[in-house]
């Protein structure tokens, strides 16, 4: 199954030194039967690109975390798209929702999916107020829609050691 996990760039930095991303509490997402029942329409890859915006969401949550650890983070949202065997669905969590059974090797990993620099102001002001948005803020959801305004630039895995080296 093609799971999308939420990371930050700190992330991609461990998943390159160890060779296998560890997703925060098994956190990932990916088009299960209950996302797919819950869109009136849309073929598999529609519905696959809204598990991947979904993980985007939940890097912010990473990302307003490491932000408030060490402010000169880099703001961009991460995502890894991986192909695993096994997830255990978590619909009480949200449609796209799964649990990882362990770590995700790099051997498993198809894409990563970064943010680009000049998202770096919109992703840290949203990363400041995702809650508040989830929680039906307008301005929050306003201020969360201009970061999300920004498609992900997609890498291969080889790519990785390039893209760190270049930040």
């Amino acid at each position: 199954m093609r799971v999308y996990v939420p990371a930050t760039i700190a992330m991609l930095r461990q998943l390159l030194a160890e060779d296998e991303l560890k997703p925060v509490n098994g956190t990932a997402f990916a088009l299960t039967p209950a996302l797919r029942e819950s869109y009136a329409a849309g073929d598999t890859e529609e519905l696959e690109h809204a598990a991947m915006l979904d993980a985007a969401r939940a890097s912010l949550r990473l990302l307003a975390l490491e932000l408030a650890e060490n402010p000169e983070s880099l703001p961009r949202r991460v995502v890894v798209a991986a192909d695993v065997s096994e997830v255990k669905l978590r619909p009480d969590l949200d449609f796209s929702v799964v649990r990882l059974t362990s770590t995700v090797p790099m051997k498993l990993v198809a894409s990563v999916h970064v943010d680009t620099a000049d998202a770096e102001p919109a992703v840290r002001a949203a990363s400041a107020v995702v809650d508040a948005a989830d929680l039906g803020d307008p301005d929050a959801e306003f201020t969360l829609g201009g970061a999300e305004d920004h498609d992900l630039a997609w890498y291969a895995p080889q790519e990785l050691p390039f893209l760190l080296e270049l930040m």
